[in-house]
């Protein structure tokens, strides 16, 4: 471990600490017995404690009356398995595969049902659309809501959305200290503190840092955040809640291991099997990313039955990233590179990929709901209005250097670091802007059947400016970079949503659905000469399931049918070297998930989805080392057939839980022409937990059975996932 890691773990412990003490005295402790512990809710179809979700429509709603599949990871269920990102807290939602970021893309790249939902990622409604790495500490929930929901969310959300739930300030006093402690050094300290200012007013304020290394060589994370919220207003008519996200990680990244054939003679390509522990980046590559986000919510009821919502998002983020993945393996003598040969006898370029990135982003949404009786039926009218500005800066960089490109052995990579001149390449921004007006009506037919209707009408416009650098003459000379952006581009788009709900009794509720949505190619807010150009991307899907409650609402199954196709995909034209509109891609699948509650001292989390992706029409034929394969016919990327996890913790005494959880998934196709396959793997995870009232001690072994996977994965490289690891944790309340 570096010595130089550990003052942020003792600062970021000593502020959580401080702050935590200099409220210690405030904390009123409710009468009630030593036995009502802490529960751990692992709720698949029900947020919190109530049932409702604000993901499956603009304001909370009852999940039984959102005719689509959702789920929702609670933040118990979070501490509960000692998850302290985004992407960990995912691997609880079967049909969601990770990206290892191909193409420049930084950050959390998942996909969800087969598709991209990289700028799919909300928090509290807003798109949070920049690249970086999303910790959970100031989070009270996630909600993932699968299925084109362009409705609701406009751009984008072909595979659904995920929705980041933040911590809101209330009326309890209250606070909590955790600090984790694992091995191969792993260091994390957390705090939430909520403080009653008034009657109607509220402040909470959430902080983490974390020093986090793993089994695999040379990463690591140095991370911290603050999130500052204050909330005026509580239980009036007039609500107003101010919050704020400030995030610094300082992270090495890992860009795992590349490609070889799996036998020397055929076309299917997998991860080389080299050592889990092995890096092949430099000692010197870094994320190191910037976040500040602003939210601003104004809520006021105009009657019982009317309410106007304002929201606005202000955020900016910087993100330098200066990564070294491994270029195209090659076999020393000669031959086509193979997992049978020795690492010895294979090598491969490192490429630098250094960048600046700054993203901006200011949106407001404004909301108005109104319940009322009209023709003997009772409705649920949502409409409201859209308007963003996004901008995206890349600074592009190269080097000029004897090592530029320098071969790594692959059985005896040297680490070194980055020596040379840097110098500009070039600087692309490109700006977005985006109008929209929705409608969407509930309508209760009776009290067994129920209607949901709804448009949006989105106008999204993009263009970009392009400035290539002068670059000196160098030996080896600096790479060109002539890629011009498209004009601007502005389109609009339609985006209908129906369904229609049974509900028989209080129990089950069964419903069909019809979802649009649509993805212009400027999505990211970036663009290129290929496909800036093209018209948008348009996805529709039907799915039919049923939410089911038992165990006097205790336990809640849910399943469901579905597909979704996109019916004019961009894809390249016969050559290999145009963009096109040409292709059609359609996912179609079935799910089932289990959550709550089988007995008062066992509860449950399963699910499993089975997915069937096909590229139904493509003239893109391969290149390079796919040369002359078609894709049309092949299997879409990121679309494992078979997906399973389970959680579940039972409570032996009052105060002792056990538990553990179990992760499947089949293997899947990388890229377009069934050439690169990652393959499929089983993880076990356990936990056991002493709970007491105002602390809780908890031990996570992650990795049970210290299986070598893969988790994040492009076309060209696959990251190992970190090893077995012993997390103790110790949590404070008072």
């Amino acid at each position: 471990m570096n010595p130089t890691a550990v003052p942020l773990s003792l600062r970021a412990a000593a502020l959580a600490l401080a702050f935590g003490t200099a409220h210690a005295q405030q904390a009123p402790k409710k009468d009630e017995p030593e036995a009502a512990l802490p529960e751990i809710k692992a709720s698949a179809t029900r947020e919190r404690d109530n049932g409702v979700a604000a993901t499956g429509a603009k304001f909370e709603t009852p999940l039984r009356d959102v005719p689509q599949s959702v789920t929702v990871i609670d933040r118990k269920m979070l501490d509960s398995q000692a998850a302290a990102s985004l992407k960990d807290s995912l691997r609880n939602v079967p049909g969601i595969t990770l990206g290892a970021g191909e193409g420049g893309v930084i950050g959390d790249n998942i996909n969800l049902r087969g598709f991209s939902a990289r700028t799919d990622i909300y928090l509290d409604g807003l798109r949070d659309r920049g690249q970086y790495s999303r910790d959970v500490f100031s989070l009270e929930a996630i909600e993932v809501l699968k299925g084109p929901s362009s409705m609701l969310f406009g751009r984008g959300s072909t595979g659904g959305v995920i929705n980041q739930i933040t911590k809101k300030p209330d009326l309890r006093e209250r606070g909590e200290v955790g600090v984790t402690v694992g091995t191969d050094d792993y260091y994390r300290v957390s705090a939430d503190v909520n403080h009653q200012l008034s009657d109607t007013s509220a402040a909470r304020l959430s902080v983490f840092g974390q020093d986090v290394q793993s089994t695999r060589d040379v990463t690591r994370n140095r991370d911290w955040g603050v999130a500052p919220s204050v909330r005026l207003g509580i239980n009036t008519p007039t609500e107003v809640t101010v919050s704020a996200l400030i995030q610094r990680n300082r992270d090495l990244p890992d860009y795992g291991f590349p490609f070889v054939s799996r036998n020397g003679a055929g076309t299917v390509r997998e991860p080389i099997h080299a050592p889990a522990d092995r890096f092949y980046g430099y000692a010197d590559d870094h994320f190191n990313q910037s976040v500040n986000l602003l939210t601003a919510v104004v809520q006021h009821k105009l009657s019982a039955s009317t309410t106007l919502r304002n929201r606005t998002l202000v955020s900016h983020n910087t993100t330098e990233a200066s990564p070294s993945p491994l270029g195209t393996v090659s076999r020393i003598g000669g031959g086509v590179p193979s997992l049978n040969d020795p690492l010895e006898q294979l090598q491969a370029p490192r490429q630098d990929r250094d960048r600046v990135l700054k993203d901006k982003t200011i949106a407001n949404q404004t909301d108005l709901n109104i319940k009322f009786n009209a023709g003997g039926m009772a409705h649920t009218l949502t409409t409201g209005v859209e308007i963003a500005r996004d901008e995206n800066r890349e600074d592009r960089y190269v080097w000029n250097t004897a090592t530029a490109n320098a071969t790594v052995n692959l059985g005896n990579p040297s680490l070194g670091e980055r020596s040379g001149e840097r110098a500009l390449s070039r600087t692309l921004v490109t700006t977005a802007d985006t109008l929209a007006l929705y409608v969407n009506d509930q309508v209760e037919i009776t009290p067994q059947w129920k209607l949901v209707v709804g448009v949006r009408g989105e106008r999204f416009k993009a263009s970009s400016q392009l400035d290539l650098a002068v670059l000196p003459t160098a030996t080896p000379p600096f790479p060109a970079d002539t890629t011009l952006p498209a004009t601007p581009k502005s389109e609009t788009a339609w985006t209908p949503r129906a369904g229609v709900i049974y509900q028989p009794n209080d129990a089950q509720s069964w419903y069909l659905s019809y979802g649009t949505s649509f993805n212009p190619s400027a999505e990211a807010v970036t663009q290129s000469a290929s496909t800036g150009a093209l018209d948008a991307e348009k996805n529709r899907s039907v799915e039919t399931g049923v939410k089911w409650d038992l165990l006097d609402g205790e336990l809640t199954l849910t399943g469901a049918l579905f597909r979704t196709e996109k019916t004019n995909a961009r894809t390249r034209d016969g050559t290999g070297n145009v963009q096109v509109t040409a292709g059609r891609l359609r996912v179609q699948g079935l799910e089932f998930t289990a959550a709550g509650r089988i007995t008062p001292a066992w509860q449950v989390f399963g699910g499993y989805t089975f997915l069937q992706g096909r590229i139904v029409k493509s003239p893109e034929q391969g290149t390079g080392v796919d040369l002359n394969i078609p894709a049309q016919g092949k299997s879409t990327p990121n679309t494992p057939r078979h997906q399973a996890t389970v959680w579940t913790t039972y409570r032996v005494t009052p105060q002792w839980e056990v538990g553990g959880g179990v992760l499947y998934s089949a293997e899947r196709w990388l890229n377009n022409f069934e050439t690169a396959q990652l393959p499929g793997f089983t993880r076990y995870d356990a936990t056991v937990a002493y709970l007491q009232k105002n602390y809780e001690l908890r031990l996570n072994l992650q990795n049970l059975s210290d299986k070598a996977y893969f988790e994040a994965a492009s076309a060209g490289r696959a990251t190992p996932v970190r090893g077995r690891t012993a997390l103790l944790s110790a949590l404070v309340r008072f």
